[in-house]
């Protein structure tokens, strides 16, 4: 089994991913394949007792997504991992992605 695994401590919210798949599937206004979502920003008191700040983006992927099945059919990557502008996208056997979760970093791995 496929997937996309993101870490999403690494996500800059930059759209790039949006984007690509938007023009890819050739998605009206108003739908997306992937869709940015974003937490924050909010101040929140952190373990050591200082405050921080929580400001995250997470790409999520939709219903509309086929992990480019005609891109990945020939190879490619999905066109959202191919245009990531922050690398942390990653597409592959969910097995295999799923040791690249190392417990450090918050990730979020989706399948088809």
């Amino acid at each position: 089994m496929k997937g996309i695994l993101i870490n999403y401590e690494f996500c800059t919210g930059c759209h790039s991913c949006e984007v690509a798949c938007k023009k890819h599937l050739d998605l009206p206004a108003g739908e997306f394949g992937i869709k940015l979502t974003e937490t924050g920003p909010f101040e929140y008191e952190g373990k050591t007792g200082k405050d921080r700040w929580e400001w995250t983006w997470l790409p999520v992927i939709t219903k509309a997504c086929d992990m480019c099945a005609d891109r990945t059919e020939k190879g490619k990557l999905p066109m959202c991992v191919q245009h990531c502008q922050a690398w942390c996208m990653y597409y592959g056997e969910v097995d295999e992605l799923a040791k690249k979760i190392d417990g450090t970093s918050r990730c979020a791995l989706f399948t088809r």
